[in-house]
């Protein structure tokens, strides 16, 4: 691919926009060689304004979505795409996330460009299980994993029942859920059902992959390919 299409697709300005600043010099190799619009140089030994380029496509990242945000660019208010680079809105392809969280939950979402990769990750046969850390209203009864584990809930306004959920407690009021689905605000209903009420609600794992201790709120990393690999194992007991 000549240098002005990538540059283009990688989100740093349009065609035209690309063209001017490689004729400027802003792109160089790791030399600092400037480098022309109709070379193809390899990726890793170019320079933008001397700093290295984004990830090419196919991307997957993770960002740890603070509270507040939604998971849409359609949507109005603070968004996650609020919290990547400027130029990643208009990579092409562009990137998309696998699932989404609701406004005011928090913690691990993935973001990917390859359409097939984000298919496989939500679809049922994939068996890509969630985990949630719950903090409640009020203390725990003692009913809730039976009910939680039953396969018989059935969720306000719906017919169909829930797939058996694992709740582990932690505390009084804090507690893991285990989701082998992902309906419309599932586990704060699955609360309600139960007669409680969620305060705080965070994903922190998705399949084997677990949220980084050292990823903070708001901030994002691209995938390694060990981490993308254990989003299709089990979550680590």
């Amino acid at each position: 691919m000549k240098l002005v299409k990538l540059l283009a697709n990688l989100g740093y300005g349009s065609r035209k926009e690309v063209q001017k600043f490689i004729r400027a010099g802003s792109v160089t190799d790791e030399t600092g060689v400037p480098l022309g619009e109709n070379e193809v140089p390899a990726f890793e030994k170019i320079r933008y304004r001397g700093e290295e380029l984004d990830p090419p496509a196919p991307l997957v990242i993770m960002v740890n979505k603070p509270d507040g945000y939604t998971c849409s660019s359609e949507d109005p208010g603070e968004t996650i795409y609020d919290l990547l680079p400027p130029r990643f809105a208009h990579r092409n392809p562009g990137l998309n996330p696998v699932g989404r969280l609701d406004k005011d939950t928090t913690g691990l979402i993935l973001m990917t460009d390859d359409g097939k990769l984000l298919h496989k990750i939500i679809h049922p046969k994939s068996n890509c299980l969630k985990v949630y850390h719950v903090t409640l209203d009020r203390p725990l009864e003692g009913h809730e994993t039976e009910l939680f584990e039953s396969g018989t809930l059935v969720l306000n306004s719906e017919t169909r029942p829930l797939l058996p959920a694992k709740l582990e407690v932690l505390g009084e009021k804090q507690a893991l859920v285990t989701l082998h689905e992902g309906r419309y605000h599932q586990v704060r209903r699955m609360f309600a059902a139960a007669g409680n009420h969620v305060l705080e609600l965070k994903r922190i794992s998705i399949g084997g992959l677990t949220l980084p201790d050292d990823l903070p709120e708001g901030e994002w990393r691209q995938l390694t390919e060990e981490e993308l690999a254990a989003v299709f194992s089990e979550p680590a007991a």
